[in-house]
């Protein structure tokens, strides 16, 4: 009975967020340098590719919060319904970089100084650039940037070296996808509820990893017609050698509705030196949507070819920089 219950009191969370038109969460990135590094290493990096130290400082603090906002509930939205969007990426330090959407305008600020600095790949700064930068020279400071989606799809559209736009999955698509989660999370998760103080409910989620993915790719693999092309999925034989240990989530509810999910990741590591590991959710924390003050026009053109694109020597020449600052 306790299984059931649990299971229904998640669902009917998820779908709650589901019928809303703003969702707002953080992520957390619950680990440590240490952590990081023991991972790196176990990826092999080739001498020199080693992860820096200031990207795992930078990448072990680091926290998301997201907002979108739509004329319709979330889980009746299509991407023409979207009015709004607002992602920031912030550490101990604060901001590191801020997106944001309105309408078909884009605001974008980064603490382009802080990241290169972390990350050991250092940018020129705003003075060390020509007057002729322009807004990019803003960009470079700190300060808030705007630009057309629009007229960022056409320069996108006009690159020979651009992407094609990526393939989405349709309704009926995305609905036989969840239909299959929620069966193989009723059969192999064993869910767990403890009651607290003012509202507070938890319920903790634990399955075998390696049983948990085999089985949900299992139940996949019919709809891979359906999916977008190229996208493979792993076979039994890639997943056998994937973690068996148990994985387990904790899931705080506030009054029935979800409130925080956290993931301990650590044991699959399978690394004594990972000991810090984990993902934690945060509902309904996020930033609103707004126009920020004093944005400037960028140049789209001078941005996709001077940075984006990757510049050559003759754009490095214009902006009077070395080719290794950019």
């Amino acid at each position: 009975m306790e299984q059931l219950s649990a299971g229904k009191k998640l669902d009917r969370a998820f779908e709650d967020l589901g019928k809303k038109n703003t969702l707002s969460f953080e992520l957390d990135l619950d680990t440590d340098v240490t952590s990081l590094k023991a991972l790196d290493a176990q990826s092999d990096p080739a001498p020199g590719d080693e992860m820096p130290d200031g990207a795992a400082k930078l990448i072990s603090g680091a926290r998301i919060t997201v907002t979108v906002q739509s004329r319709k509930p979330i889980d009746e939205s299509g991407e023409k319904d979207l009015v709004g969007m607002a992602m920031k990426i912030s550490n101990a330090d604060g901001g590191l970089a801020e997106y944001r959407v309105i309408g078909e305008t884009a605001y974008v600020r980064a603490d382009m100084a802080t990241i290169g600095k972390m990350t050991g790949t250092p940018v020129p700064t705003a003075a060390e650039l020509p007057p002729h930068a322009g807004a990019i020279k803003n960009l470079i400071a700190g300060k808030w940037v705007k630009f057309s989606t629009k007229e960022m799809q056409k320069a996108g559209a006009g690159s020979p070296d651009s992407p094609a736009p990526a393939p989405s999955l349709d309704a009926k698509t995305q609905k036989k996808l969840v239909a299959a989660l929620r069966e193989v999370v009723a059969r192999e998760v064993h869910f767990k509820t403890a009651d607290g103080s003012d509202g507070i409910e938890h319920v903790t989620a634990t399955a075998p990893f390696r049983a948990l993915i085999t089985k949900l790719f299992g139940k996949i693999r019919p709809l891979v017609k359906d999916l977008p092309p190229g996208m493979e999925l792993p076979t039994d034989k890639d997943l056998k050698d994937a973690p068996a240990t148990d994985v387990k989530a904790d899931f705080t509810l506030k009054h029935g509705e979800l409130d925080k999910v956290h993931v301990d990741l650590a044991e699959l590591a399978e690394d004594t030196k990972v000991k810090k590991l984990g993902l934690t959710l945060r509902v309904g924390h996020g930033t609103r949507p707004a126009v920020p003050a004093g944005a400037t026009e960028l140049d789209l053109n001078e941005l996709m070819q001077g940075f984006i694109a990757g510049p050559g020597a003759s754009d490095a020449a214009a902006l009077d920089l070395p080719q290794d600052q950019l």
